[in-house]
């Protein structure tokens, strides 16, 4: 892992096209703003993995076919 320090309105870049740049700090919580084109998606990583593990379980759950075809 990569660790650095940014002050405010410091940014860094991902890339040649990711920008992540500190917004505000207030205590323990930093806002942070991203730039990315708008064909990469960016999640906070708890919702990340939730989608994940919701994915997975429907990649693992059988489907019955006939009941989509026999009406």
């Amino acid at each position: 892992m990569l660790v650095l320090r940014r002050k405010l309105n410091e940014s860094i870049m991902i890339g040649d096209n990711i920008e992540v740049k500190i917004l505000e700090m207030d205590g323990d919580q930093i806002k942070l703003g991203i730039e990315a084109p708008t064909d990469i998606d960016i999640f906070r990583s708890e919702l990340y993995k939730t989608i994940q593990q919701e994915n997975n379980l429907a990649a693992t759950q059988e489907i019955d076919l006939s009941t989509l075809f026999n009406k």
